[in-house]
């Protein structure tokens, strides 16, 4: 409720304007305004819309401004931010899942057989990408002095053959007794051992400590799994170092993956666990491209995978209709944009303060 003085002419005109914009015609705001005349006070309808007109007309003559300062913070800290443990991607029902099985991932001939055998398709995928980044290799060793970072690592079925290769590899997983056996299973290996480091972690919170620290980030089945895709990539983007590789493995989300990843993989034929997978986590290459590109990722490679559950074996297939594996690179570059509402005199800052950025330079351009 608004209270005051009788009003004066000037605001007696205001008042009618005011009223008339909100509630009705100008005639009728006069008569408003009239009754007004002999009232000490005044209640307005309350209506959402009142006054609407006004606060436009308020911040219009600003609305350049501060687009122009919006976008201005985005230029002066252009660095991306870190993801922390609030922002978890892990799945708390897929955890209860792995943890009853977590006794049975060195069975070869058990649930986790069909990922024993994808590491005759992923090692080579892994291997053969990376080496096209090494000007040198050791004969033996070829993944010598490359640091990897095996995301969802289990039981290290991927991790060990990876560190074989020479490579320095971290392996994490949130389920604490997956990195119980894994850590008692390379235990057996001495040179394993010296090249390989588990911990019992989500990747959310390891992110700010080993930002751009990793040449490879790994998350093979892993991407099905997470109950946020895209902060899982972004979290991968920012451990990745620029010209880093990105290798994922999972499921397509078709008619046909649901018909033989689910109905009959696991309800028919039982060759994974009942409640393994969730179809509406499932993702499509063109929606996992998307989110790549959209990170700072270039797709280099996607490429079909199918298993023959009968003889136990996977091979590559021009068809993504079910299994896929994505290969994708960080770029080097690092985009600096610049606002479209600069102002002349600010642009001609900008530009005498980054006259040695080529992107920049290209954005003044314009």
């Amino acid at each position: 409720m608004w209270r005051g003085r009788k009003l004066n002419s000037s605001g007696n005109r205001f008042l009618g304007v005011l009223r008339s914009r909100c509630w009705g015609t100008q005639a009728e705001g006069a008569r408003l305004t009239s009754s007004a005349e002999n009232q000490f006070s005044w209640t307005p309808q309350s209506k959402p819309w009142v006054f609407s007109d006004y606060r436009i007309m308020w911040f219009k003559s600003y609305k350049m401004t501060f687009a122009c300062l919006n976008r201005m913070k985005i230029y002066r800290y252009p660095w991306p931010r870190l993801y922390g443990t609030s922002q978890s991607t892990v799945d708390s029902s897929e955890i209860k899942t792995f943890l009853a099985l977590a006794h049975r991932w060195w069975d070869e001939q058990g649930v986790y057989a069909a990922l024993h055998s994808m590491n005759d398709l992923r090692v080579p995928f892994i291997r053969d990408n990376l080496l096209k980044t090494v000007a040198q290799h050791q004969p033996g060793k070829p993944l010598s002095g490359i640091k990897i970072l095996d995301v969802g690592c289990g039981g290290g079925l991927l991790t060990e053959p990876l560190g074989r290769l020479g490579a320095s590899v971290i392996g994490i997983d949130p389920v604490a007794e997956n990195i119980k056996i894994a850590q008692h299973h390379k235990s057996f290996d001495p040179v394993l051992d010296k090249r390989i480091e588990y911990r019992a972690c989500s990747l959310e919170e390891i992110v700010e400590e080993t930002a751009e620290t990793f040449d490879a980030v790994v998350a093979s089945e892993v991407v099905e799994h997470v109950i946020d895709l895209e902060t899982f990539i972004q979290c991968c983007c920012q451990v990745l170092k620029p010209g880093g590789s990105l290798f994922i493995t999972t499921i397509n989300k078709t008619q046909l993956s649901y018909a033989l990843g689910i109905a009959f993989s696991e309800q028919i034929a039982g060759i994974v666990p009942k409640g393994t997978h969730t179809w509406e986590k499932f993702v499509s290459p063109e929606k996992l491209e998307s989110i790549l590109e959209s990170n700072g990722l270039s797709v280099q490679t996607v490429a079909g995978m199918v298993y023959n559950p009968f003889s136990g074996y996977w091979h590559w297939s021009e068809i993504t209709s079910l299994n896929y594996a994505a290969h994708a690179v960080k770029s080097t570059e690092q985009e600096h944009p610049v606002p479209e509402f600069v102002f002349k005199g600010e642009r001609e800052e900008l530009r005498h303060k980054d006259s040695t950025n080529p992107g920049v330079q290209e954005e003044l351009k314009k």
